[in-house]
């Protein structure tokens, strides 16, 4: 089973031969090949256990070798030895089985990884020698006899021959494992593209709707400060009404004190009267000037704060449009990914 790890790699300790290769495909390829070169051929994974139905097998093996379990268990560690010397080699190795026949084993290796063993044979390259056969047969408890028959039925060929056939076995199980890897790494990182594109989508979108609400929370504040600067507009008018009501209140005192002044002795307490109004009405026009210098102030200020916030709206603006058209893309993104992900599919 496929699993990944942490760093997003392949686990290859975990990695089986089924898990890249066509079992199918290559049973059929593993059939017609016995056949065309009339050698007997079966595929084990990485632990000897077979993946393959037995392809052109010999009588010799199938209705000798392999009818006892002494015969199994020998061809069994005879498979293990080769398996484990082309594993260590990295190419095929070609030698006499237990029972005295040509064998090989051609290693499938991914990524230094060995993941199983095509093994084939069943030849000769001479004439057996019968007695051999017959001490064979003995040790293994078969009808001696008719192994040795059957023995002189197997195919003769050259070496070169069947070295040539075990290339061939092991050129082409490797392509099959190496497409069939690349095919799964091209998934785990069209899925792996997939997903970054979806969170980063994702992650736009909340931007986005973040810049949403502070387009409107600067929205909001804009008509605050259009208030303030009405509100300071208000103020003015309340300081010219004070102002006016502090020049009559002066132009009050002036005459009270022209009055007074004609009283003579009897208005000179009015007069202390109409000079504490004039002073009164003196100060109230000095605070409303000072009055009127702040909200000037206040309203310089909001003007400055209004352009400012305007183009702070409007870089916002800009940032969500922006936001909107990166999120089109991811999304065009994870589009092509998903296609990828099918054209995968689609090759096997």
């Amino acid at each position: 089973m496929i699993h990944i790890l942490e760093d997003n790699t392949i686990d290859m300790d975990k990695l089986e031969i089924t898990d890249i290769i066509d079992i199918e495909l290559l049973q059929r390829f593993q059939d017609n090949f016995a056949v065309g070169i009339n050698c007997a051929s079966v595929t084990v994974d990485k632990n000897g256990k077979p993946v393959t139905k037995p392809s052109s097998y010999t009588k010799f093996c199938d209705r000798f070798v392999h009818s006892t379990k002494k015969g199994d268990d020998r061809c069994a560690a005879s498979h293990n030895r080769m398996g484990e010397e082309a594993a260590r080699t990295g190419k095929p190795y070609v030698g006499f089985c237990h029972a005295g026949l040509i064998d090989f084993a051609a290693p499938i290796i991914v990524e230094g990884k060995l993941l199983g063993t095509v093994l084939g044979g069943q030849m000769l390259t001479e004439k057996p020698d019968r007695q051999t056969y017959i001490q064979i047969g003995n040790e293994i408890d078969v009808n001696a006899e008719a192994m040795a028959d059957a023995a002189e039925q197997v195919k003769i060929t050259q070496m070169k021959n069947i070295e040539a056939a075990a290339d061939v076995l092991f050129i082409i199980a490797n392509s099959f494992a190496k497409n069939g890897f690349n095919e799964i790494k091209l998934k785990t990182l069209s899925k792996r593209l997939s997903n970054n594109f979806m969170q980063v989508s994702a992650s736009i979108e909340e931007l986005s709707a973040s810049a949403a609400d502070i387009s409107a929370q600067q929205e909001q504040l804009n008509e605050s400060i259009s208030e303030v600067g009405a509100i300071t507009d208000e103020i003015n008018s309340i300081l010219d009404a004070i102002k006016n009501i502090a020049n009559q209140t002066k132009m009050l005192g002036l005459n009270a004190s022209i009055e007074a002044a004609r009283a003579g002795e009897v208005g000179k307490g009015f007069a202390v009267v109409a000079s504490e109004i004039k002073k009164l009405s003196e100060n109230s026009k000095e605070t409303a000037n000072e009055i009127a210098k702040l909200t000037n102030t206040i309203q310089e200020s909001v003007k400055g704060t209004m352009k400012n916030s305007q183009s702070t709206l409007e870089t916002t603006k800009e940032q969500s449009k922006a936001m909107e058209e990166v999120n089109m893309n991811i999304q065009d993104s994870v589009h092509i990914a998903d296609q990828l992900d099918n054209m995968v599919d689609n090759m096997r």
